[in-house]
This record gives C-alpha cells, structure tokens and sequence, in this order.
C-alpha cells in the first residue's frame, strides 16, 4: 500500500537542506498524492514553507532532554500515524528520536541501528547523492529533479526592484565562524567588488547579522555596495539570487542557495572544502580554491565568475 502520510526530517545546515532540493521533488514524485510534512529547525521554517513538496512544516527546536515538555511535543509528533520518517539529517538526536520517541512498528528510513530500512554505507558519498539515494529508497522517482520556478512567487527585499538586478553581483563574504580558514578576506571581496564596479555591475552584500564583521571588512574597502546583511529572510535572499547577475561567496548555505537557482555563481575555497564532496550544484556553479584560500586573487576570482 502506498505511503498516505511521510514525515521527512532535516533541521539544517542551510547548505545541506539546499543540497537536498532534488531529494525533496523526488519524494513528491514518488508520493504524489500523500501527505509529506517535513521536521526542521525555526530558522529554515520559512524556507521549507516556499517550497513546493510539503504540506506542512513542523518545527522541532531541538531541546535539550530534560525539557520535558518539549520532549514529549515530540513525541506527540513523531507519533501522529506517519507511514514512514525518512531520516535525511542522520544526527544523534535523530537516532534518539527512532529509539526513545517513535512506534516500534514504525518505517523509518535512515543509518540508526534497528532502523526498519537501513541507508547503505554513504563514506566517500556527497550530500546530494546521499540524499537522493535516500529517497529513492523510500520510493521516490530517480527520474525527477526539481524545479525552482516557486521562487518566482517569492519577494524581493524591501526596496529592491528586478530591474536594479540583472547586471548586478552579490557578494556573500560570511562563513561559519569556527572555520576561519573558509574565509576568503575581506580586502580580497573589496577588490573584488571595486573590479566589478569597474565593469559596470551593481553590487550588493547579504548575509545574516552574524556576518556583520566580515561584511563591514568588505564596506571599508568597496562602500558603495548596497548593504543587505541582516534584512533578508531565506526565501528572500533566495528570490534575490534568482534574479541577480552572479553570485560570490564562500563555502557557506546561501552559496548553495545562490547555484540552484542557476545564477552564475562561484565559491571561493580553501584546503577545507574538498570540491568531490562540497562544490555547489547548479547549471551555471563553479569554483577556485586555493591553500590558503587568501591566495585566491580578486582577478582570479573575477575572471572565473565571468566564464560561468
């Protein structure tokens, strides 16, 4: 019997869940007709929402254990008749969740021991593949891909019109602060952005309010750049990438973002990103990575966006 109800869990990173865009339409393929809710964190309800393959989004904001009334919330969720949970995050809490919360008689999709449909061994397997394997395990059609044309009906930021986009570059300089070395300099995106200046592209800077820093780095040396960091949500800054004229960044969520929408986009790479695993996905993505990711220069970088 067909699958009426689908519990799809990933609560994050931003990059992973862009990584898994494809596995998503093809679940929807494989189920046409079900229910699907996907369980993710707070900040990526929004995003999942815009997305056509869910018909609902339930937050879980990953309490600790002994916040007992959040714990048995979701064991209330995990509960609620589902035909089968296809684990696409594979986390500790995950696993919890199978052991401690969930039927016995459960389907459950994933690489926890006692799990009903076990994933096979994904070392050396990107995220992508991984995650379309999955769903095609759990019945998904291999054949479907997804289409982005939803961010069509997503809007812009306040202020910003599709005419001021189309020659336009964003620069998305932040990075996860525990791996500096992932950071391209800021000097290097300044550079960068006064080459493009020069060339005619209007430019804009993005990223949450965590990237404060890395972007005032940037503004000291290119203050022309329109300042968009912290004032756009992730469908937002989705529809942005959409429509823009290029995108650079570094190895960071709304890079990954930025390339499925197909926008010439390029990553910037240090020694720790292995391009055979990371590189972004999409019809106009590329990338250059050098060791130390500071040894990428401005042209290099400038020169390699312009060819995608």
């Amino acid at each position: 019997m067909p699958a009426s109800r689908i519990l799809v869990i990933k609560h994050g990173a931003l990059g992973d869940i862009i990584q898994g865009i494809d596995a998503y339409a093809k679940l929807r393929a494989g189920h046409p007709g079900a229910y699907i809710a996907v369980l993710t964190t707070p900040p990526f309800a929004g995003l999942f929402a815009a997305m056509p393959w869910f018909d609902d989004v339930i937050t879980d904001h990953r309490a600790v254990v002994v916040n007992l009334l959040q714990m048995m919330r979701m064991r209330r969720i995990m509960r609620q008749s589902w035909d089968m949970v296809i684990d696409l995050q594979c986390s500790g809490r995950t696993a919890r969740y199978h052991q401690f919360l969930t039927p016995q008689n459960l389907r459950w999709f994933g690489n926890v021991a006692g799990a009903s449909d076990l994933y096979p061994d994904f070392a050396g397997v990107n995220n992508t593949s991984r995650m379309d394997i999955a769903a095609g395990l759990a019945g998904g059609d291999a054949s479907a891909s997804a289409d982005l044309d939803w961010l069509t009906n997503v809007d812009l930021p306040p202020g910003i019109v599709s005419d001021d986009l189309q020659n336009a570059l964003v620069l998305v300089p932040g990075c996860s602060p525990a791996k500096p070395s992932k950071r391209w300099p800021g000097a290097a995106f300044a550079s960068l952005a006064v080459l493009a200046r020069q060339h005619g592209h209007r430019l804009f800077i993005v990223g949450t309010s965590a990237d404060r820093d890395a972007a005032d780095a940037v503004l000291q040396g290119a203050p022309d750049c329109t300042d968009l960091v912290g004032k756009t949500d992730l469908p937002q800054l989705a529809a942005l990438f959409a429509r823009c004229g290029y995108v650079i960044g570094n190895d960071t969520g709304p890079v990954f973002l930025a390339a499925r929408t197909g926008t010439p986009t390029l990553m910037v790479m240090g020694s720790d990103t292995d391009p055979a695993m990371s590189a972004p996905a999409g019809a106009r993505a590329g990338w250059v990575r050098a060791a130390p990711i500071s040894d990428v220069t401005p042209a290099q970088a400038f020169a390699a966006l312009l060819k995608l």
